[in-house]
This record gives structure tokens, C-alpha cells and sequence, in this order.
């Protein structure tokens, strides 16, 4: 039996009462509703550590910390946010601490960094979804960007939304697609804007028959009684992992790894699913109407490849679609 000696043992109470004090920083992209959830789900494992959350769309986020990183650093500890090309953008530039031990084991490589600075949380793909009432089914882009769908189909911006961000840089990586996937939106007088949730009403209000959305957001809308339905494209279908990072710079390193240790854990990952995500973690059941991570093709994404051309291919999107 080990014996605790009497200075240990303060030590470790001293530890466990600052410990108790420890408040976390989070921002995050994540509904509030969603977000909130997390929180108390985490909270409930670690009541000595409470969460604090700052919820804005990715973009807002970035301007957010780019203002705080010039004003002194920045004030977040942990952040969770949509994309990896945007969390890339933050790696390139120093801002991510690396923690090359994290809890990774039963996760699929293509969702974490390979250097460590950044791990995705649960997965959600951006397909095709139409609107089962006034539109014919599709099973890929090649059928949807017909000239008969001129004017039909809704799409979000990159320039706006992370997801829609990470769809750009995901069909330009592709050989098949790339930039005639763009132009042929363009020839169908089809102009990405906004966000997500917009998008999607638009098809199942029916002023839209199609769009580009994603699979998460399509079923909630679908259990809702909307008449929508989601189609994974032959091509393949972009991917966002919602990535959770510690900021480097944080003094709470270790209520920090905590939370990611919580996020890509069974519980963590069992509580993804229930929001109606496809967990990241193998073993973990997908949510019903949905397939699991090997059940989809998946299109490739160098994030880091996709940070150096980011500026560049938003510049030439800007000159298809304009500002």
C-alpha cells in the first residue's frame, strides 16, 4: 500500500483547490442550444471546472480573436469551431498549442492534424439536399448541374460559412471538379450567399428545389416534418469535423485537456451522436437515418495545402460570384 506523506497530501489539496477555481474560455460556432449542452454534459464529468462560452458564426470569431491577438492575446482557452481551414489558418500563425498525447486512439487520422494542434469532434458532411415535393431525386453534382436546374439551387458562401468554406477548397482539391464545378454554378445563374440555415429553408419553403447543405442540419429538418431529403454525391461529399483546440498561451492547460479529453471521449462522442452527428470515435453507433464514418465517401482535404491557397481562391470566387 502507498503511503501519502503529510506534505504530499497538502500539495495535492492545494492542487485540487486550485483546481476548483479554474474557469475555462470557450469559443465556439456550435448552436447555443448545442453548445450549452456540451457544457453542462462536460460540467457534469468536471464540476471543478466551469465552462464560460462565447457563441458566434466562424467568420465573426476570427475577426474576434485577430483583434485580441493585436490587442495582447487571446482571450479564449479552448476553442470549437466549425472548420479546419480556419483552425489551420490559427496553427500556421502560432496560436494553437500542440499536445501530441491526446486521447486520438479510435479516431480516424483524416479528422485530427496530423502535427496535433487541432482534433475533430464529430463529423458533418456537406451533400445535396432536395426538396421531396417539387423536385426529382440526384445522386450527384453531375446530375444536379443540369441546365433544367438553372436558377434552382442554393448554395451557402465560403466567404461567410466555414462549412461552405470547407466545400470550396474540397471540390478545387479535387481533380474531377475544382474551379468548373464553380463556373457551371455560374452558367446556372446560381450565386452562393449567407449561411447554412437560410439555404436550407429556401428548399424546404419551396422557393428552392436544391441546394448544397448539410446532412445534420437536413435530418433535424426532416424529423421536424420538413419535405427535405440529403444525398451523399457519388463524387464524394466534403466534411467538416467542428474541431476543438487549446489556445497556446492559455494558463489552464490542463482544465483545457481536459475538455478535449471529454469531447473525443465514448461519453463525448455518445453525446454527439445524440445531436444528431456522426461520432468521430469507432465503436460509437451513428444516429438513426444516418451512416456511419465508413460508410461514406469522403472527399479529401489537405487543410494545410488549403490555408496556403485560401487567399488566392477566395479572390477568384469573388471574381465568378462577386463580393
Amino acid at each position: 500500500m502507498r503511503l501519502i506523506t503529510s506534505t504530499v497530501f497538502a500539495l495535492l489539496l492545494g492542487s485540487s483547490a486550485l483546481h476548483a477555481e479554474t474557469t475555462l474560455m470557450l469559443y465556439t460556432s456550435q448552436s447555443p442550444e448545442i453548445a450549452q449542452q456540451t457544457v453542462d454534459a462536460f460540467q457534469a464529468k468536471h464540476p471543478d471546472i466551469k465552462v464560460e462560452w462565447t457563441r458566434n458564426g466562424t467568420s465573426q470569431l476570427m475577426n474576434i480573436m485577430s483583434a485580441e491577438r493585436e490587442a495582447g492575446g487571446i482571450k479564449a482557452d479552448v476553442l470549437l469551431i466549425a472548420d479546419p481551414i480556419n483552425l489551420g489558418m490559427l496553427k500556421r500563425d502560432g496560436a494553437l498549442l500542440a499536445w501530441p498525447e491526446a486521447p486520438v486512439e479510435g479516431i480516424d487520422p483524416q479528422v485530427y492534424d496530423k502535427d496535433f494542434t487541432f482534433f475533430g469532434t464529430k463529423l458533418s458532411a456537406n451533400g445535396i439536399v432536395y426538396n421531396t415535393q417539387n423536385a426529382k431525386p440526384v445522386s450527384s453534382y453531375a446530375e444536379l448541374l443540369v441546365d433544367e436546374n438553372a436558377g434552382q439551387i442554393a448554395a451557402p458562401s465560403p466567404l461567410y460559412s466555414g462549412a461552405a468554406l470547407v466545400h470550396m477548397h474540397s471540390v478545387l482539391q479535387d481533380e474531377k471538379l475544382g474551379w468548373a464545378y464553380y463556373e457551371r454554378l455560374a452558367e446556372l445563374d446560381i450565386a452562393p450567399e449567407g449561411g447554412n440555415g437560410p439555404v436550407l429553408k429556401s428548399v424546404a419553403g419551396g422557393q428552392m428545389k436544391y441546394a448544397i447543405n448539410i446532412d445534420a442540419d437536413v435530418l433535424r429538418a426532416k424529423r421536424a416534418g420538413s419535405p427535405v431529403e440529403f444525398v451523399y454525391p457519388e463524387e464524394g461529399a466534403s466534411y467538416f469535423a467542428e474541431p476543438v483546440a487549446i489556445v497556446k498561451g492559455t494558463e489552464k492547460v490542463e482544465a483545457a485537456k481536459a475538455f478535449v479529453a471529454f469531447i473525443l471521449s465514448k461519453e463525448g462522442q455518445e453525446l454527439a451522436a445524440s445531436q444528431g452527428y456522426i461520432p468521430v470515435l469507432e465503436g460509437v453507433a451513428a444516429p438513426v437515418g444516418m451512416p456511419s464514418l465508413s460508410e461514406i465517401k469522403l472527399m479529401p482535404l489537405d487543410a494545410d495545402a488549403a490555408v496556403a491557397a485560401d487567399e488566392a481562391e477566395r479572390a477568384k470566387f469573388i471574381d465568378i460570384f462577386g463580393g
